[in-house]
């Protein structure tokens, strides 16, 4: 089976400017990837070139097997892209933008079109939206309509860059659970973002992205348990006893800091602290984090 999408030794560059130093990525057809990065780490730019927007410098770039550059119209027909910018025409109800965006794909106005627009619609909560002109739309609003003009064409492969930026809450559920419907359908979803809890419970593999270069690339559990660390979280009511600090690995007023490995070490500590003689007053155990996991990544 073809990738999804194909990256290969791609370069960007502006002027002197290097904005992508060759990063290659192979994402398979039906997988849900998390491109993260500071700003200015280059993964808009990366998108752009699969969009067609610019053209790399160097490399290749693929979408369904089809090349953007010899093979753009099969390329951008694959594809679609949530941008970060909101941007709309103010002329149009938000159901004659999604009827606009389909015709520039070749899609001929009917029943099946208009029958896809009100499922569009529905699963984005913006059925009572539909006739009303895209100027007196909310800013949240505007993007589920970015949204729905993405997946109008019902391309393969979506992209979703920052697509949950500045918005609320329902509208982040609302759109998770379509996204991940999609995904279960066989969509193939790329997502950058920079919220890593959405990226930690939506993607089952993850690059990090740093100076237009891949400097980490893994499955999202991997990534967690190569880079984080459980940790049990120990409060006590006094000082820690001596011969239990040289385990300690940090400290926080009378919260205490511990490594485990293994649930079954909790026991274990707990137990010599108690020997030791301390008067545990609360505890918590916290699992491995992406966000943890960035930070070291990102200063390594």
């Amino acid at each position: 089976m073809k990738a999804a999408i194909e990256v290969q030794g791609v370069e960007k560059r502006f002027g002197s400017f290097v904005a992508l130093a060759g990063i290659s990525v192979s994402i398979a057809q039906g997988e849900f990837f998390a491109l993260l990065g500071p700003n200015g780490a280059g993964k808009t730019t990366l998108i752009s070139a699969l969009a067609g927007l610019t053209r790399a410098s160097a490399g290749t770039l693929r979408v369904m097997g089809h090349d953007v550059v010899s093979d753009y119209r099969a390329a951008r027909r694959a594809l679609g892209i949530v941008p970060q910018e909101i941007v709309f025409d103010p002329f149009f109800s938000v159901r004659e933008t999604l009827r606009f965006q389909a015709g520039y794909f070749g899609i001929a106005r009917g029943a099946a079109l208009d029958n896809w627009i009100d499922e569009l619609l529905a699963k984005l909560s913006l059925s009572d939206k539909a006739d009303q002109n895209m100027r007196q739309l909310s800013g949240g609003m505007k993007r589920r309509v970015l949204v729905a003009q993405a997946l109008v064409h019902r391309p393969p492969v979506i992209v979703l860059d920052e697509p949950t930026a500045g918005v609320d809450v329902e509208l982040r559920q609302t759109l998770w659970a379509f996204i991940r419907e999609l995904n279960a359908a066989g969509h193939t979803i790329l997502l950058t973002t920079h919220y890593l809890e959405e990226a930690q419970q939506l993607c089952s593999r993850i690059a990090m992205m740093k100076l237009g270069k891949i400097v980490a690339m893994d499955t999202t559990d991997h990534l967690l348990n190569a880079f984080s660390e459980r940790v049990l979280r120990v409060k006590i009511d006094g000082d820690l006893p001596a011969s239990q600090a040289q385990a300690r690995t940090r400290h926080a007023g009378a919260w205490h800091h511990f490594t485990i490995h293994d649930l079954s070490e909790v026991e274990t500590r707990l137990a010599a602290l108690r020997e030791a003689g301390a008067h545990i007053t609360n505890l918590e155990v916290a699992e491995p984090d992406l966000e943890e996991v960035f930070i070291n990544v990102m200063n390594k």
